[in-house]
């Protein structure tokens, strides 16, 4: 098992075009939290590990490596709130959030990599 407590099993990577870009969102729209970041001679971002919530996030450019698209759920305790500031940190909305009917209010963005977030809580009652 890797040696610090943010690690899980599995921890999700982005390859992305623009990994300073990507952060920026990450930052402004869900409020993550930069643990670390390395930067090749260029100042690209070759690996940085970001903290969403409870939730370790890496992501890097990286040059042998295609852009991948991935899709994330994330729970929060405020959809409408998080929709609107992912969208106003650069995310396109795709889906206004809604009550589902399998008990989840939901909305739909996409970030500046490509990326699909669905911003999620339970529906109160």
């Amino acid at each position: 098992m890797p040696q610090t407590e943010n690690y899980r099993m599995i921890t999700p990577y982005l390859v992305v075009s623009d990994a300073e870009k990507e952060m920026t969102f990450l930052k402004e729209a869900f409020g993550a939290t930069e643990l670390e970041c390395h930067r090749a001679e260029d100042q690209r971002v070759m690996h940085a590990e970001l903290q969403v919530g409870d939730s370790l996030l890496m992501l890097g450019e990286c040059a042998t490596q295609d852009v991948k698209k991935a899709a994330f759920y994330l729970w929060v305790p405020d959809v409408d709130a998080s929709y609107a500031r992912a969208v106003k940190a650069g995310g396109a909305g795709k889906s206004a959030p809604t009550d589902m009917p399998y008990g989840h209010r939901s909305g739909e963005v996409t970030d500046p990599a490509g990326n699909t977030w669905w911003i999620a809580s339970p529906v109160k009652k």
